[in-house]
C-alpha cells in the first residue's frame, strides 16, 4: 500500500512540475520517453527542465569576464598570445561545464574570433556546481548550410555521408577531406570534468 501511495505522490509531483513548466514557457513541454522510463526518472528530468527554465541565462563572455578572465579582442593578440588565450578560454569554459566540439576545421585565430565575436556572446544556462549538467558548444551546430557542408567535408564518416546522399540526392556533396587541424582530441571532455580533472 505504501508503494502505491508513494507512486501517487510522485505522479502528483510530476503533474505539478508540468504545470510550472507550462506557466513558464507558455506551452506544454514536449518530450519523448520509453514506456520503460520510470516515473522516478521522468520526475528527475522534469526537475532539470524546470531548473533550466527558471535559471538565469547569460552570455558566456560575461560569465568569464565576471570571473576575472581577460578576453582581449582577437586583433589585439599576436598568434602566440592568441593561442595561449584560446586554451585559457577552453579550460575556463570546461571548469564551468561548457565543452567545445568540432573545432578541427578552424585554426586558432579563427576559433578564437568565432568564440569572441559570436559563440560567447549568446545566452546560455550553465550549472557549474551540478555535475549532472553540461553545456556542449558545437562549432558547426547551427544547422546552416555552411555548417552542414563543413560537417560532410571534415567530420562525417562514410555511413553518415551515404545517408545524406540518399536523403538529399540533388545536393552537391563536398569530397571528404582530412581535418586541417588536430585540436578536438585535446579538448577537455565532460567525463574529465565529472571526475574533477578540468
Amino acid at each position: 500500500m505504501a508503494k502505491d501511495d508513494s507512486e501517487k505522490d510522485r505522479q502528483a509531483r510530476i503533474e505539478k512540475l508540468q504545470r510550472k513548466i507550462e506557466e513558464l514557457t507558455g506551452g506544454k513541454p514536449v518530450s519523448f520517453s520509453s514506456e520503460n522510463c520510470s516515473s522516478e526518472l521522468k520526475e528527475k528530468f522534469l526537475e532539470y527542465v524546470l531548473t533550466f527554465e527558471e535559471g538565469e541565462h547569460a552570455p558566456l563572455f560575461d560569465t568569464l569576464t565576471n570571473a576575472g578572465l581577460h578576453l582581449p579582442a582577437p586583433d589585439e593578440l599576436d598568434d602566440g598570445a592568441l593561442t595561449g588565450k584560446l586554451w585559457e578560454v577552453i579550460h575556463a569554459l570546461a571548469m564551468l561545464g561548457v565543452f567545445l566540439h568540432n573545432t578541427d576545421h578552424l585554426n586558432d585565430r579563427e576559433l578564437y574570433e568565432d568564440l569572441w565575436q559570436d559563440a560567447l556572446r549568446e545566452d546560455y544556462f550553465i550549472q557549474p556546481a551540478n555535475r549532472d549538467f553540461a553545456c556542449h558548444l558545437d562549432m558547426i551546430g547551427s544547422g546552416s548550410e555552411e555548417d552542414l557542408f563543413i560537417f560532410l567535408k571534415y567530420y562525417a564518416d562514410e555511413g553518415e555521408r551515404e545517408w545524406w546522399k540518399e536523403e538529399y540526392p540533388q545536393d552537391d556533396f563536398p569530397a571528404s577531406a582530412p581535418r586541417p587541424y588536430d585540436r578536438d582530441r585535446h579538448l577537455p571532455k565532460r567525463e574529465e570534468w565529472e571526475e574533477g580533472q578540468c
